[in-house]
Parts: structure tokens; C-alpha cells; sequence
């Protein structure tokens, strides 16, 4: 992640956990979260789904994000500073890790990966909600933004093909891995817009979504693809 670039603010992200809320419940509940004793929401940010893992969970939650400005806001858990790239945990600390949108950003996938299988009791379980911005499905053509998602997410040091690659990272890495497709289509909300914005455009960019934003209101359709990951050590 580029040092330059900061978290979109709390509301968004909230935006963004309650629209994943339902394909997280399923994944959380096929996971057997009601039974997991230490689990790591890694990469919580401002605790979005933080006080949702510490309710279903069985046990004790353990925040984990670099920004520690946005951990102080989270007043349910344990919150602690620190890089996915090398967690400050001892080996089997978790039987497991949640995260959403959080491998997009690490820079070293490969590494990452690694370092949840190595915090992961034999028998934990990885699950993660991962985009795929390559995979966009954008109509009518005026409204079309994957190209500045691409453009200004690889700017920002993000990886936006991070979720088909993901479940063969996770297999090389000795992960049983089972992946599903976020199947739903959903009305378009313009707060896509704003988390473009959070992004570092150019100035052709900028103008490029105010134009797109000025676009007839016409039927739309617009999905991000998401690779729902169930993956255990």
C-alpha cells in the first residue's frame, strides 16, 4: 500500500460491511465461528465487523490494523498495531482469521498468506472477502469505471485482481481452499463513487467520473465481483 494513501473514512466502510453482511454471515456460519475460541480480524480498520465476530464469535477477538488511529475507535475486542506482512503472534495463536478487503491492500500477497498459516491452529480457518475489479460488469457503457478503478487502485499500490488469485495462493501454500461467487446483483449506489475518490486520480480521471456521474439515470447495471474464501490450514 502506498504510505501516502489513507483509509476511506468509518461510514463507508460501514457501507461497505453491511452491503457483504449477508455472504458473510454464510461464510462465518459454515466456518463454525459460534466455536472458534481466538480469532483475528485482521486488517479491521475502524471495527466494522469487529463487534459482528466478537457477538458470534466463541471466544476472544483480537483486532489487528497498521492504522492505529482507526483501532482507538473500536471499543469492543482486543485492538493491536500491526502488518498482515508479519503479524506480532506466536505460530497456531488463532483457529481463525477473518478478512475483508484487506489482501487487496497488503502489497506481498504471497507473504501474507504465509503469515496466516502460520498464526492459524492446524484445523483453523481462513475466511476472506476478496474483490476481483479485472471482473466488473458495468451497463450502460456510459457509466463504465473499471478502468479508473484498475488505474487508480494500482496507483495506491493495491492489487485489484487479488481475488482470483487468491485461492491458488492459498492452495500453494497447503490450504484446503472452497471458494464461492457473490451471486447477488444489487441496485448501484453512488457511494461507489466516493470510494473511487478515496483513490489517487489524475486530473483526466477526475473529470472522467464527473462525467460519468452527470449520466442519465437510466436502468443500470453494476457488479463487483467478490471471491468468498473458506480456506483451512
Amino acid at each position: 500500500m502506498d504510505p501516502n494513501y489513507q483509509l476511506p473514512n468509518a461510514a463507508l466502510l460501514k457501507e461497505q460491511a453491511e452491503w457483504l453482511a449477508p455472504a458473510r454471515a454464510r461464510l462465518l456460519r459454515g466456518a463454525g465461528v459460534a466455536h472458534r475460541r481466538r480469532i483475528l480480524d485482521l486488517g479491521a480498520g475502524y471495527g466494522a465487523v469487529t463487534g459482528e465476530l466478537v457477538r458470534r464469535g466463541g471466544g476472544m477477538v483480537v483486532a489487528l490494523d497498521r492504522e492505529l488511529f482507526a483501532l482507538r475507535q473500536i471499543s469492543t475486542g482486543h485492538q493491536t498495531g500491526g502488518d498482515a506482512l508479519c503479524l506480532p503472534f506466536a505460530a497456531a495463536s488463532f483457529d481463525l482469521v477473518f478478512c475483508q478487503c484487506v489482501l487487496l491492500w497488503v502489497g506481498d500477497v504471497v507473504t501474507a498468506v504465509a503469515e496466516i498459516h502460520r498464526t492459524l491452529q492446524p484445523g483453523g480457518v481462513l475466511v476472506a472477502l476478496e474483490p476481483d475489479y479485472g471482473g466488473m460488469i458495468e451497463n450502460p457503457p456510459e457509466i463504465v469505471t473499471h478502468d479508473l478503478w484498475l488505474a487508480a487502485l494500482r496507483r495506491a499500490g493495491a492489487e485489484p485482481l487479488i481475488g482470483r488469485m487468491l485461492p491458488g495462493l492459498l492452495a500453494q501454500q497447503g490450504f484446503q481452499v472452497q471458494t464461492r461467487l457473490l451471486d447477488e446483483l444489487t441496485p448501484p449506489s453512488p457511494l461507489r463513487f466516493e470510494f473511487l475518490r478515496t483513490l489517487p486520480l489524475t486530473e483526466e480521471e477526475t473529470a472522467a467520473l464527473h462525467h460519468i456521474e452527470q449520466s442519465p439515470t437510466a436502468p443500470q447495471v453494476v457488479h463487483l465481483p467478490f471471491m468468498l474464501v473458506t480456506a483451512v490450514r
